[in-house]
């Protein structure tokens, strides 16, 4: 399958900039990966905030998102170009919103949201091939991001009570 090309857009149009998470989704391989990355950093500055104003911010970045692949997409001519990774970026923050400090749990998070944003499970999967535009692209990465994110409380739970 031919990968689409990186449009030169997206170092010229600020939006397409932020869709293609600063740049880096025009890396040439695993650029879901690349941008969950990207969203580690922000992940580390934010988790302190209240749980209130993180979820806040968290559906700010949402539906902000939704309009910025919107216009992406429409913009560059490409349904879902592998190179828009912002909602990797807004899933990773949906996979840690529930899990404790500490980088055991940061690693745990990353690998949990990768795992079920390529493998897609019910209803992860039907989202991504049924919905298109910015709703779409945000959507099926929001998903995979509350199912790590209940396996992270899930796991927390069990260890804590493990514990006592």
């Amino acid at each position: 399958m031919n990968k689409p090309h990186i449009p030169a857009s997206i170092w010229r149009n600020p939006v397409h900039f932020v869709a293609f998470g600063l740049g880096i989704g025009a890396v040439g391989f695993a650029p879901g990966t690349w941008g969950t990355l990207l969203a580690v950093p922000l992940y580390v500055l934010l988790q302190d905030l209240a749980p209130v104003a993180y979820i806040a911010g968290v559906c700010v970045l949402f539906i902000t998102g939704i309009w910025i692949c919107e216009v992406t997409t429409r913009d560059i001519g490409v349904a879902d170009h592998p190179g828009i990774v912002f909602d990797e970026i807004v899933g990773f923050l949906v996979t840690m919103t529930v899990a404790p400090n500490g980088w055991l749990w940061l690693v745990y998070g990353f690998l949990l949201f990768r795992l079920f944003d390529i493998w897609k499970p019910w209803p992860i999967r039907a989202i991504d091939r049924r919905m298109h535009g910015g709703a779409g692209i945000m959507l099926d990465d929001a998903i995979a991001g509350v199912f790590s994110c209940a396996v992270i409380y899930l796991t927390e739970y069990l260890v804590r009570i493990g514990v006592d």
